[in-house]
């Protein structure tokens, strides 16, 4: 029985020899070996190992100006004024288009005045001055918009340019002292296409634009 114990001791020293070796060899870290983490994953070597890549230059994360020059204008304008937005900006100029034909057409000055440019409104001015000295009266009706696109688009220096097509729709007729019909049809819709280009200083703390050039053609 002694003998068998002994046997057995020996046994178990020589298993725990070979076991202690073999972790001496396999269970040492190198500091090469790939680790894994709690879940099994393998770890990604340190930073020593790895091979750096080009990183993208500051050009190459900004978004490339559009090649259509209509686009390409809005979006300069877009970086020049953050608040510039395409959509608001052809709402706004289809309300001041109404305003400032309507104001026109009943010779308003105070309402023309701060939305024209000089040159502009200098020539509004002479055709009202026309009208008062000949005694005519425009009778008019908005009738509503067609088609209204920015056809053109353009920054200059700090000078930012929109111009803007118009199709629109109203009734209107010019009558003379005796209230005879000297232009245009107090019964029929006319339509119109009119060219106008919007402009802004894109610093300026004032957000509104004004009408530097205008060029109409009746449609219809």
């Amino acid at each position: 029985m002694n003998s068998q114990l002994l046997f057995i001791v020996i046994i178990a020293m020589v298993a725990g020899i070979i076991l202690f070796r073999l972790y001496s060899v396999l269970g040492r870290r190198t500091g090469q070996e790939r680790q894994r983490d709690p879940f099994g994953r393998v770890n990604r070597p340190g930073p020593e190992n790895l091979v750096s890549l080009p990183e993208r230059s500051a050009r190459a994360e900004t978004l490339d100006s559009p090649a259509d020059p209509v686009a390409r204008g809005l979006f300069d304008i877009t970086l020049a004024d953050r608040n510039f937005d395409e959509g608001h900006f052809i709402e706004g100029a289809k309300s001041a288009y109404e305003i400032i034909i309507t104001a026109f057409a009943q010779g308003d000055r105070a309402a023309l005045r701060p939305l024209l440019s000089d040159e502009v409104y200098a020539a509004f001015d002479g055709v009202i001055r026309e009208r008062e000295v000949k005694h005519l009266k425009v009778s008019f009706t908005f009738i509503g918009f067609g088609e209204v696109r920015i056809t053109q688009a353009v920054l200059k220096n700090r000078m930012a340019e929109v111009t803007v097509n118009f199709a629109a729709n109203f009734i209107s007729a010019t009558t003379d002292a005796d209230g005879k019909v000297v232009h245009g049809d107090p019964n029929s819709v006319r339509g119109v296409a009119d060219v106008w280009t919007f402009a802004r200083d894109v610093r300026a703390s004032d957000p509104n634009w004004t009408i530097v050039a205008t060029h109409g053609d009746e449609a219809a």
